[in-house]
């Protein structure tokens, strides 16, 4: 950083403050995270009382508060019609100016993150549910087992990595990416406790009360005896239909396994979710040819989750209630 308008505000403030503390510049560098060179040129230019040059702005202070209003209030509309609407107001600005300014208020094209849509009796619950669990302790939730079935296909979307070509090899064959129109795609039923994750089942049917039970007998217990022994443990499961039929519910008590009581649309409370995430992120690169190949895959990633990855995401559990409580029941980061 070698020349003085690369500096921010924030860095000649802090150039300012500790010159006045009379400090060395090598010093005043360090803490503003600049170079001598800059601290020099900045300290320079305010003792000569130059100010800064340059062409003058051609838009006023209210005019960019109208472009930030704008950008608040329709954050999902593209430059052009943000600097339509702009230029509407009685605004002279091109529309390299419009992203520029854009820019500089902080605001950057990201894709937009997906939470579920909740209405007000569900956040209600949810809220309330997090503060009858906000005093449950580590130990209490290492007791829980925590369920879930997530969707793998062989296409993984924007997942995958990008190329590094030159121009003109946009069609190369060796610089392109095979899709198809229906990727094979397996569904899988996993669980997970503080202590490690148990057996995968891959759903061949859609699943019903039936099939769901199937997957309680054959893997959920299993499951149970790998991950707790003789312990004591409560089952989490989400309030799919299959999952809250009566005859299922019938089938917990006959095995007498407590269910844990769950809000509804609440992935992010959920810490199995996570592991998902980091299966399929694992997974980005690798380019199995069928569902057979697809289901290898899944497997051996999966058995690379260790016991101290889902302590850690068990350990969150107070702060991912801490969080839906300070949202009042409203989706959070997690």
């Amino acid at each position: 950083m070698g020349k003085t308008s690369d500096l921010t505000a924030v860095q000649k403030t802090i150039i300012d403050t500790l010159h006045k503390e009379g400090k060395t510049q090598k010093v005043i560098a360090k803490e503003a995270g600049c170079s001598q060179s800059s601290v020099s040129k900045h300290i320079n230019r305010q003792a000569k009382g130059w100010k800064k040059c340059g062409r003058k702005k051609c838009t006023s202070s209210r005019d960019n508060r109208t472009l930030q209003r704008i950008v608040t209030t329709n954050p999902f509309k593209n430059v052009g019609e943000i600097h339509k609407e702009w230029t509407a107001a009685g605004v002279s600005a091109s529309r390299t100016t419009t992203r520029r300014l854009m820019k500089d208020m902080g605001f950057r094209c990201r894709i937009p993150c997906v939470k579920p849509l909740l209405n007000k009796k569900q956040r209600k619950k949810r809220l309330a549910w997090a503060k009858d669990k906000k005093d449950w302790t580590d130990a209490e939730w290492s007791t829980v087992m925590f369920s879930d079935e997530s969707k793998f296909c062989i296409s993984f979307g924007n997942q995958g990595p990008r190329v590094w070509r030159k121009s003109g090899e946009a069609q190369n064959p060796r610089c392109m990416r095979s899709s198809v129109k229906f990727p094979p795609s397996v569904m899988v039923w996993g669980a997970m406790s503080s202590a490690g994750v148990g057996p995968l089942c891959f759903l061949r049917s859609r699943v019903n009360a039936a099939v769901y039970q199937e997957v309680l007998e054959h893997f959920m217990l299993p499951a149970a005896d790998q991950l707790y022994g003789d312990a004591d443990f409560t089952f989490q499961q989400d309030l799919a239909p299959a999952h809250s039929a009566k005859t299922t519910s019938t089938w917990f008590k006959d095995h007498g396994i407590p269910v844990l009581d769950w809000p509804a649309n609440s992935p992010d409370l959920n810490p199995i979710e996570n592991l998902w995430g980091i299966v399929k992120r694992r997974m980005q690169y690798a380019r199995p040819n069928n569902a057979e190949e697809l289901k290898t895959t899944i497997r051996a990633t999966w058995a690379l989750i260790t016991p101290e990855q889902c302590h850690r995401l068990i350990e969150s559990m107070p702060r991912r209630i801490t969080a839906v409580i300070e949202a009042k029941g409203a989706p959070t980061k997690y």
